[in-house]
């Protein structure tokens, strides 16, 4: 547990002087922001546009709180899954390529541990960059719209770090078969676009984690049907990825795999 503990401090400063540090948080921040603000606009926006063609009539209903929160989910699993996806491609091969894996394996340290710290690690910058931007939408919602349900925007929050989460892990597991962070993440992607297509799929939307970003928008309507089905599943399949993740990494040619990068 001591090594483990050393080993995720090393992440995490590591975290604090890379770009990653940056590069997530601001990404969240800035749709936290704007989330609301296009929901106050957008019906406006489509009325202007009608507008210049008498033979079309939209009717729309004034925004509200919840479309808030709906912008905010459509945004989090677009841009914040993409954003994710890309950054944490590189979570294991990055340091195979330079060849720092080496070096910290060559002490006392077990593989599995190598792959659990730096995990831990993402999932914190995860949570660290999600928590505040939640926080600032809640405030940008209360002030446009005057009311801001505090228990739909934390069950949303809540269900996307699920997902988002169970992407980390499957990113995890990418990293440390595909070195190239490019490749891992093109693969990343298409699991991504895999998911939301399964999204469709009544029975996948119960028992897969496609249910967890369908299921975003779910909880705001008030209909959180199969919910439970979908955490799960998402659950055990990030133990999974993480627990091959280990074997595989446990079981590679450091040496190898570095120069071949």
């Amino acid at each position: 547990m001591t090594v483990l503990r050393v080993l995720l401090r090393k992440e995490l400063l590591e975290i604090r002087r890379t770009w990653r540090i940056w590069v997530l948080p601001a990404i969240l921040m800035f749709l936290a922001i704007t989330s609301p603000i296009l929901a106050e606009i957008t019906p406006g926006l489509v009325r202007s546009l009608a507008g210049s063609n008498p033979d079309i009539i939209i009717e729309l209903p004034d925004p509200v709180a919840l479309d808030s929160y709906r912008q905010l989910a459509s945004q989090l699993n677009q841009i914040g899954l993409l954003a994710l996806i890309i950054a944490s491609a590189g979570i294991v091969g990055g340091e195979l390529r330079s060849g720092t894996a080496i070096l910290v394996l060559t002490k006392p340290v077990s593989r599995r541990d190598f792959i659990v710290s730096k995990v831990l690690a993402n999932i914190a910058l995860l949570v660290g960059a999600t928590l505040p931007a939640a926080v600032v939408c809640w405030v940008v919602t209360l002030a446009i719209f005057g009311e801001a349900p505090v228990g739909t925007l934390a069950a949303v929050i809540g269900l996307w770090l699920v997902a988002a989460t169970g992407m980390l892990c499957l990113m995890t597991l990418l990293s440390t078969l595909i070195p190239a962070q490019a490749g891992a993440a093109g693969v990343g992607i298409a699991a991504y676009a895999v998911l939301s297509m399964l999204a469709l799929w009544e029975p996948a939307r119960s028992w897969t984690p496609a249910g967890a970003l369908h299921g975003i928008a779910a909880v705001i309507e008030g209909t959180p049907s199969g919910i439970a089905g979908a955490i799960a599943s998402t659950v055990v399949l990030a133990i999974i990825a993480i627990a091959v993740a280990i074997r595989r990494f446990g079981r590679s040619e450091l040496a190898g795999r570095a120069q071949s990068g």
